[in-house]
């Protein structure tokens, strides 16, 4: 597929790594606002439909659902999943920058870890 004009400069554009960073970060909050909407369509509700079961405002469901927001409460998250019938997962990973010094595991199924050690 022939590159456009966007794609070349995109690419350009991430080659500086805080531009890279930026746009990963609104990546992140992108996929967190398409959950959310697929989820109350799925469940047949409009905005204002899940705001009321919350007991918030249409304008919160409406931030919530946008991609440029990033103010999601871990509390606010739960609310909505519990509200559509869902569950939160966080999931950390560990960066691919060489760094043999890190902490971070890739994250196992919840509750892997509790259910090996009742096996032993």
């Amino acid at each position: 597929m022939k590159k456009t004009n966007f794609d070349r400069y995109l690419e350009e554009q991430l080659q500086d790594p805080a531009f890279a960073a930026r746009f990963e970060r609104a990546g992140e909050a992108w996929d967190v606002a398409l959950q959310i909407a697929a989820l109350r369509q799925q469940a047949g509700l409009s905005q204002t439909d899940l705001a009321k079961l919350l007991k918030t405002s249409q304008q919160q469901i409406s931030r919530l659902e946008s991609p440029g927001y990033e103010g999601h409460s871990l509390s606010m998250l739960r609310r909505v999943a519990h509200a559509l019938d869902a569950r939160v997962r966080i999931v950390f990973e560990p960066t691919a920058t060489g760094n043999e010094k890190r902490v971070a595991e890739y994250a196992a199924k919840y509750g892997a870890k509790r259910a090996a050690a009742k096996r032993k």
